[in-house]
C-alpha cells in the first residue's frame, strides 16, 4: 500500500510509544500540578482525571451520555474550567477545578449533538453535527441559553472540530469543508459561515485543527497535508512526507505535533510566519491510531479508542520538541474520547 492509499483510511485510534528514551521528569520542566483529563464516552459518560505520572485520581459522572466519534476537541479547558461533550444527551458538562480537585458545576444544553468545544472571547463555543453556537461566560459561569446559533455550510453530520481565531471561529467538516464564522464584538456567533479561500483542489477530509492568535493549522487528513489558514484563506499547505493521514494537532511553542493515522506515528513540525516545515517525520511511533492530542503545562497527552480498549499516554516536551514518556499507555474502557490538560487552580 502506498502513502496516498494509506491516507485514504479513516483516522482512528492508538497508543504512543516514544522514539526518545525515558528521562528525569524533573529535568523536563513540566508542571507537576497539572491534570490530564479524558472522557469515558460511555452511555453514562464520565470524566477521568489523571496526574501527569498516570495516577487516576477522580472519576466524575458528567450527567450525560457519550457516543461521539470522528472528532477532536471534545474536551477543552479555560483556566480552571473544563467542558466535556455529551453527544448522546445533546449537552455539555462543565467542571471546575478547586483545591479538592474537579467538581461538576453545570450541564449546558446544545442545539445539536455536540462534537467539539472551544473557549474564547468570554464565551463557550459548541460545535454540533449541524450547528455552532455561542454561550456567554462570566468567570466560570456559562449562560445555558445561546446568544448566537449558526448553521454550518455542509451540516451533514461530518463536523470535526471548532477553534477560535481573531474575530472568527474556524470549523472543519470532514465533507471537504473549512469555514469561518463571524463573531460580533461581544463574542457571539453571527451571520452565515464563509468557506475558506484557496482550499487545495485535492482537499480530502479536513479533520483536526489547532489555533494560536490569528493562525489556524488544519489537517487535510486523507490528502496527507497540513494547511495554515489566516484571515479566512489557506496560505500554506505542507505534505506529511512519509507519514499518512495527519489527523489531530497540538502546538508547543514553535513546534506543531500531528498524530498520524494509519501511519501510527507523531510528526513534529517547526512553524513560523507562513512556514510549516517538517522537523521530524517520526517524533514518536504508535502501537495504534490516536483519536486526539492535547498540549499544555510542558506536556503532551494522547488518547486512543480501539475497539477492545482505549489508552492514555502522557509525555513531557523539552525545549527542542523532544517527547519523553512520563506514563505508559493506561488501559481504559473502549471508546474513550477527547483529552485536555488542566493547569493548577489559582
Amino acid at each position: 500500500m502506498n502513502i496516498r492509499e494509506a491516507g485514504k483510511r479513516i483516522c482512528a485510534i492508538g497508543v504512543l510509544v516514544p522514539v526518545f528514551g525515558l528521562a528525569s521528569a524533573m529535568a523536563a520542566g513540566w508542571d507537576q500540578t497539572a491534570l490530564v483529563v479524558t472522557a469515558s464516552n460511555a452511555a453514562q459518560n464520565q470524566l477521568l482525571v489523571y496526574t501527569p505520572d498516570g495516577r487516576l485520581i477522580q472519576t466524575l459522572p458528567t450527567q450525560g451520555q457519550g457516543g461521539v466519534s470522528g472528532n477532536a476537541g471534545g474536551i477543552e479547558t479555560n483556566g480552571n474550567v473544563v467542558a466535556v461533550v455529551n453527544f448522546g444527551s445533546q449537552n455539555v458538562s462543565l467542571f471546575e477545578r478547586g483545591e479538592s480537585g474537579l467538581k461538576l458545576k453545570d450541564v449546558v444544553p446544545a442545539v445539536s449533538s455536540p462534537v467539539s468545544v472551544a473557549f474564547g472571547n468570554d464565551h463557550l463555543y459548541i460545535l454540533g453535527t449541524t450547528k455552532v453556537e455561542s454561550h456567554a461566560m462570566w468567570a466560570s459561569r456559562v449562560d445555558p441559553n445561546p446568544d448566537g446559533v449558526v448553521t454550518m455550510l455542509v451540516a451533514d453530520g461530518s463536523a470535526a472540530q471548532v477553534g477560535v481565531v481573531e474575530n472568527q471561529l474556524i470549523i472543519a467538516e470532514k465533507s471537504n469543508m473549512i469555514e469561518t464564522v463571524k463573531l460580533l464584538p461581544d463574542g457571539a456567533v453571527s451571520g452565515a459561515p464563509t468557506m475558506a479561500q484557496n482550499i487545495p483542489a485535492n482537499v480530502n477530509t479536513p479533520f483536526g485543527l489547532v489555533t494560536r492568535g490569528n493562525d489556524a493549522y488544519v489537517t487535510i487528513a486523507h490528502a496527507n497535508e497540513i494547511s495554515l489558514v489566516r484571515d479566512g484563506a489557506v496560505l500554506t499547505v505542507t505534505g506529511s512526507g512519509t507519514q499518512s493521514a495527519p489527523c489531530w494537532l497540538a502546538l508547543v511553542g514553535p513546534f506543531l505535533f500531528s498524530s498520524n493515522s494509519p501511519s501510527m506515528s507523531v510528526s513534529r513540525y517547526a512553524v513560523y510566519g507562513q512556514k510549516i516545515v517538517q522537523d521530524a517525520a517520526v517524533a514518536a511511533t504508535l502501537n495504534g491510531n490516536p483519536t486526539d492530542i492535547a498540549s499544555g503545562a510542558g506536556l503532551v497527552a494522547v488518547i486512543d479508542g480501539a475497539s477492545s480498549a482505549s489508552h492514555l499516554s502522557i509525555f513531557s516536551v523539552d525545549e527542542d520538541g523532544n517527547l519523553t514518556l512520563l506514563q505508559p499507555a493506561d488501559v481504559l474502557a473502549s471508546g474513550a474520547n477527547g483529552v485536555a490538560i488542566v493547569r493548577n487552580a489559582d
